[in-house]
């Protein structure tokens, strides 16, 4: 992958679908929600024609605030997972990350809470809080296990629309980066309406 990757969707689309494409603008990616499911269900795809299907995430429960989301590849061989820190993510969104054994490998954590809450208490404003996916962009940093930062998630200025960049911070195996990514993107749909 060549960092930074973008990740680009509408937020009033029905069904959740998110571009990805690399540095140099090329589409790495097409992810597309599942509408009608009990059980999260995210496929991506090699692009929107989707007749490559790369990945699988699923939920391991039907809706709850600490579902596991799990990473497969075409083949069905597990990647990892994902979790979301249940009550801890309310004030501040924080997330496990496990490898494919189920060991957890990381952590990715807002990095100003200060802008997750002023987002929350102007979004309910009527004109202002139309205005807030400009000005109140949240940033992640996912970590290993011993506190290194390995890549960023950036939400950046747009209106209208959800706009992500992720960066890598340092160096990564093929399999880290894959999860890495895959973390960012199942965290980037449950996030997706913030900023």
């Amino acid at each position: 992958m060549k960092f930074p990757l973008s990740f680009n969707f509408k937020l009033l689309a029905i069904a959740s679908q998110i571009y990805v494409s690399d540095a140099d603008g090329r589409s790495v990616a097409y992810v597309k929600q599942k509408l009608m499911k009990l059980k999260e269900h995210v496929e991506v795809f090699s692009d929107d024609t989707q007749t490559s299907r790369l990945f699988d995430i699923r939920a391991d429960r039907v809706i709850d605030f600490s579902a596991k989301y799990n990473f497969t590849d075409a083949s069905g061989v597990e990647l990892g997972s994902v979790r979301r820190k249940g009550m801890r993510s309310i004030w501040k969104a924080s997330y496990e990350v496990f490898d494919g054994g189920g060991n957890q490998v990381g952590t990715i954590s807002e990095e100003n809470v200060y802008v997750k809450i002023l987002d929350s208490l102007l979004a309910e404003i009527p004109i202002i809080g139309i205005v807030t996916g400009y000005f109140l962009n949240p940033s992640y940093l996912l970590s290993r296990m011993d506190g290194t930062p390995i890549a960023r998630l950036r939400k950046m200025p747009a209106f209208f629309e959800g706009s992500f960049q992720m960066e890598a911070l340092a160096p990564s195996d093929n399999t880290e980066q894959t999860r890495n990514f895959l973390s960012f993107l199942m965290m980037t749909l449950l996030e997706r309406m913030r900023g």
